[in-house]
């Protein structure tokens, strides 16, 4: 299977960014680093597990080195299509992040295009919360995670105010939205 280019793929990714994100407000804090372009995109074609591990650590080091990047994303199209597969690399890369000695300075979170919740069908469109168009890993400063939940009221409404959102919008809507 083909894959689109990096620049392509950056672009479709960016494209989602602003228009579910953003645009439905899944989280209230990407416009703002949206606008400051302080997102570091990370795109690896047809990737081994093996490969992306050692790209996570990169991943780590370059938000080390410049503070100027709030958030970085690894994104990785034609590889780990499987969600099952994709779940296992997540796990692998909490793990590594730990290892390596930066649990408490990055989390990550994930998306992927056949993102399904534990005991959701794939007809539930909350899903559409965490899907995407790629499989992705997404890192993010704990200690600006922190703040903005110590500082942003309601915070911990916001997944289920995203799948109210995305129930009431329906399936339809949200799969042509992505």
């Amino acid at each position: 299977m083909d894959t689109p280019n990096a620049e392509l793929v950056i672009a479709q990714t960016k494209k989602w960014i602003v228009d579910v994100v953003v645009g439905c407000n899944f989280c209230p804090f990407a416009a703002r680093e949206v606008k400051r372009n302080s997102i570091h995109y990370e795109v690896l074609q047809h990737s081994t597990r093996e490969s992306v591990l050692k790209e996570v650590v990169k991943s780590f080091q370059l938000l080390d080195r410049d503070e100027n990047i709030e958030t970085s994303l690894l994104i990785l199209p034609g590889s780990f299509t499987s969600f099952d597969d994709y779940l296992q690399l997540v796990g692998l890369a909490g793990r590594l992040l730990k290892k390596e000695g930066y649990e408490g300075v990055y989390q990550v979170a994930s998306f992927h295009p056949g993102y399904l919740f534990a005991g959701s069908s794939e007809a539930d469109p909350a899903n559409y919360t965490n899907r995407s168009p790629y499989p992705m890993l997404h890192f993010l400063r704990e200690e600006s995670v922190s703040k903005v939940v110590d500082n942003f009221p309601g915070v911990d409404d916001i997944p289920n105010r995203n799948i109210a959102f995305t129930r009431a919008k329906g399936l339809a809507y949200m799969k042509q939205l992505l």
